[in-house]
């Protein structure tokens, strides 16, 4: 058997019936193959997936991890510029009440030595003394001076009466 015949499954001698079912067995056996290979890609294309989504959760777990260690680092980042410029903003502070207390230390004083010079700043005692004990001491003299002068101009009066009356009898 040769050309044609020989891929052809009836052969003398065989029967029908047997080469129907090799045929069948083995059309079926085929089929059965293709679906396991089938089934097997089907599993592997399964896993392939799995493998895949497991990798883009893991991907997207990673960039979210990522992204609030970006914040968390932007937002110490931020904390240290506040807590810088507070730091900053606390030594100008200190600087400028350093500086005016220099500068108010000499002015104080100069000022206070102005108004107490004018006569702003005052001892009321003193100024009571000043103002009335001295006065009222003053005419208190001045009128006692006056009879003092007054006894004295009467005394040498009568002295001289006296030493007038005593020379002439001489």
């Amino acid at each position: 058997s040769s050309g044609i015949n020989a891929e052809w499954p009836l052969r003398p001698g065989k029967p029908i019936l047997e080469v129907l079912v090799g045929k069948t067995i083995e059309q079926a056996l085929m089929e059965v193959m293709e679906e396991e290979e089938l089934a097997n890609l089907r599993a592997q294309q399964r896993q392939f997936e799995e493998l895949r989504h497991a990798e883009l959760v893991e991907t997207q777990r990673l960039e979210e991890q990522e992204r609030r260690h970006c914040e968390e680092k932007q937002r110490r980042m931020a904390q240290q510029r506040e807590v810088l410029s507070i730091e900053a903003e606390t030594a100008r502070k200190i600087a400028a009440r350093a500086f005016a207390q220099n500068y108010l230390s000499d002015l104080v004083p100069s000022v206070f030595g102005a108004l107490s010079e004018n006569g702003y700043f005052y001892d009321p005692v003193a100024k009571d003394v000043e103002g009335n004990f001295v006065p009222w001491l003053l005419s208190r003299v001045k009128e006692n001076m006056g009879h003092v002068l007054l006894s004295r101009v009467m005394v040498d009066e009568l002295i001289r009466a006296v030493c007038d009356k005593r020379i002439p009898q001489a």
